[in-house]
């Protein structure tokens, strides 16, 4: 199963990141609107990613919870038929939530930077690191982002997006 590192942190300037990541000559990939379905599965996640309404992969990952770097192992499935593809992952697992946030790509080495502003949460950074020449290298690399952008230990986030809006969905209904 391919691996990342990642790292996950909320910021207060979008703009400022993109301008760090540009001074970084970081390949911009452009502006994607993602739209994540999550299903209720028993263990690791389970989404349906639409991407600016034209194409579609059903991603399922697994990764601790922990606040700072994090490993995860991941699928990717290229999605054909996305509407039917939702109604049989709704099926078979049930919806648990819906993620909507506008991202801002950037290739930077063997990373993935993310520049995202999640619809009812905020604006965030995220660092995929792809695990290909071990995980020293992989560490390496995200030690260099996170001191480029400047992430603070206390900014970083445990959990996924996902979390954080079933979370806060629970937390208005008690």
């Amino acid at each position: 199963m391919p691996q990342n590192l990642e790292l996950k942190a909320r910021i207060s300037s979008v703009s400022e990141a993109d301008r760090i990541a540009r001074r970084l000559n970081a390949q911009v990939k452009g502006i994607l609107h993602q739209r994540d379905i999550y299903y209720k599965v028993s263990q690791g996640r389970l989404k349906l990613r639409i991407i600016n309404n034209s194409s579609a992969e059903l991603i399922f990952y697994n990764r601790p919870n922990k606040k700072g770097s994090r490993y995860s192992e991941y699928f990717i499935l290229p999605v054909y038929d996305a509407k039917l593809t939702n109604e049989l992952c709704t099926s078979a697992f049930g919806q648990k939530v819906v993620v909507e946030k506008k991202r801002r790509l950037f290739l930077y080495k063997n990373s993935r930077i993310h520049l995202d502003e999640v619809r009812g949460l905020g604006t965030f950074i995220e660092f995929e690191v792809i695990v290909k020449h071990g995980k020293r290298r992989a560490q390496k690399l995200l030690a260099v982002l996170t001191t480029e952008f400047g992430v603070k230990p206390a900014t970083t986030v445990a959990v996924s997006y996902s979390d954080l809006i079933f979370n806060s969905k629970r937390i208005k209904k008690v």
